[in-house]
């Protein structure tokens, strides 16, 4: 058996899978994600690798719910210019309704953290000090004599 793993999930892959969520129309399942992932992105991911992931979770959670109490869409008849304008209209107020909850659930988590900071004493001044520079120099620790065989 010749299993093939996928590349993991970085954030690129990610945002592409949310943007593609954003964009959803129709029933929504996890097979039919994972199959439209599969046309755009040209991976295989299976439901779990997905759902391990919470902005895809969130994401799709939020795009079933609004799909849920949205209206039946009736066919449009008309250009193509408004149908692309209307699926370009669902797609960013998709984007948007996902937005206003990850946002929210990050002042959640902000609300938390200070919270928290606040019962270790820990004051604003000192939760706002600058991150400390990255030091990209090499070491200074010599490197160790290799010994090479027959001396």
């Amino acid at each position: 058996m010749n299993s093939s793993r996928e590349r993991n999930l970085d954030g690129e892959a990610i945002s592409r899978i949310v943007a593609i969520l954003d964009g959803w129309s129709g029933k929504l399942t996890w097979d039919l994600l994972i199959d439209a992932i599969r046309r755009h992105l040209r991976a295989d991911y299976t439901r779990q690798t997905l759902h391990k992931h919470e902005r895809i979770k969130q994401a799709f959670v939020h795009r079933r719910k609004a799909l849920s109490s949205e209206p039946a869409s009736e066919q449009i008849s008309g250009s193509p210019e408004l149908k692309a304008a209307l699926e370009r209209i669902g797609r960013l107020e998709g984007e948007n309704g996902r937005l206003e909850v990850e946002n929210q659930r990050l002042l959640e988590q902000f609300a938390c953290w200070a919270y928290n900071a606040h019962t270790r004493g820990l004051d604003h001044a000192f939760l706002s000090r600058p991150l400390p520079a990255v030091n990209r120099d090499q070491t200074a620790q010599p490197l160790k004599p290799t010994k090479r065989p027959g001396r």
